[in-house]
């Protein structure tokens, strides 16, 4: 069906019903973008825009300034730089009121981490030990202790004739147990401390334990006492002895003894052991010929050797002196070690947290022992 469309001037077109379809969909789209527009007009009226339009004040108000929109302006050095500065300056002769204020927390527990400006390297002492880990027998463990099964003794056969009665015998057994030891303390750091240092002084506590832990632990392989902490190498008293002939020096021939004292199986293994002021004594003696004998290592990453046996720097051992053991020889594997954790780190931020401090606790549980003397020979310095 065409329907005609009228106006002042008579019929001027003609739709079908198409064209009323689609001005059905025009209206219906406006209609729709006015009420999205009155909910939008509505959501806006309602909102706050206060605080966004302070806050865009603020930011124009800046910018408006002298180097507003550049480089921020000079910040004034606080109290603590300048008391700092003073002492770098002048030391101990800066005014009392600035040095005052370094003295509020105590430098060596951490102050000196404060000032944002320090260097991010820190300056540290090289922390010695004696390396006897490196050639000592080390196990793994989950218990307290360590049992080992020892044979003490052996058959005891006997000659005899064709016809002869043989006579029975069985060997003798017993038990070795290594307990483990525990090492343990904390640090405590204030938690200003912990911020201001950007995370440096945890790290560094963390070493200073780690270097403490092996220290500890080393000086007791060779004179713990075996009842708080492990058993020491020299507190053994059924370690075999070469008595030296006197109390302050020995001789090439001392030492050739010493190493020959040790069984065969066990000398082919050995390691020389002393500290550093015996090692300089030790290369200038010379044998017979005239030949020293200390021999340098003639290929890199080898051991030096004495009496061709190679040598261990231990710092923990005693020097020359009367009744002293400075030097062992013998073959390490006969002391061993054992090991229940690593060192345990950690970081309590709440037991003290209402003082603003954090404790950082460190653990080592290791044990400690030799379990076969027979693998060692003392030197010993005669009693005068």
């Amino acid at each position: 069906m065409i329907h005609q469309r009228q106006s002042a001037f008579g019929p001027i077109e003609r739709k079908g019903e198409e064209d009323e379809a689609t001005d059905l969909v025009t209206k219906a789209v406006t209609d729709l973008t006015k009420t999205v527009n009155e909910r939008l007009a509505d959501i806006e009226k309602k909102a706050d825009t206060t605080k966004l339009v302070e806050r865009l004040d603020k930011l124009e108000a800046k910018g408006n300034r002298p180097n507003g929109g550049g480089t921020e302006e000079k910040v004034e050095p606080t109290v603590e730089r300048k008391a700092f500065a003073a002492y770098l300056r002048h030391g101990s002769a800066a005014p009392a009121d600035e040095l005052k204020v370094l003295t509020v927390a105590s430098d060596p527990q951490g102050g000196f981490l404060a000032p944002s400006e320090m260097s991010s390297e820190f300056i540290r002492n090289l922390v010695e030990f004696s390396p006897i880990r490196a050639v000592a027998s080390v196990r793994q463990t989950t218990s307290p202790s360590v049992i080992y099964p020892t044979r003490t003794g052996i058959t005891n056969a006997k000659w005899k004739g064709e016809i002869e009665l043989r006579e029975p015998s069985e060997p003798a057994f017993g038990q070795l147990e290594v307990p483990v030891k525990t090492l343990a303390t904390y640090v405590e750091l204030s938690n200003e401390l912990l911020a201001d240092s950007a995370g440096q002084a945890e790290a560094e506590v963390r070493l200073a334990l780690a270097e403490d832990f092996a220290q500890k632990e080393a000086l007791a392989f060779l004179v713990g006492n075996g009842v708080i902490a492990p058993e020491g190498l020299l507190t053994r008293t059924d370690i075999p002895t070469t008595v030296a002939a006197s109390a302050t020096a020995f001789i090439t021939d001392e030492l050739i003894s010493l190493m020959y004292a040790v069984p065969a199986p066990y000398r082919n293994n050995g390691t020389w052991a002393l500290n550093s002021t015996l090692l300089s004594s030790l290369r200038k003696i010379k044998d017979g010929n005239g030949a020293y004998i200390w021999q340098a290592a003639l290929t890199e990453g080898q051991p030096e050797t004495i009496l061709g046996r190679p040598v261990i720097e231990m710092l923990d051992m005693p020097d020359t002196a009367a009744n002293a053991i400075p030097i062992v020889y013998g073959d390490f594997s006969g002391y061993r070690i054992v090991d229940r954790l690593e060192m345990s780190i950690l970081v309590d931020p709440y037991s003290r947290a209402t003082n603003g401090i954090t404790r950082i606790h460190a653990t080592r549980r290791v044990g400690g022992a030799v379990i076969q003397p027979k693998k060692f020979r003392f030197l010993k310095m005669a009693a005068s």
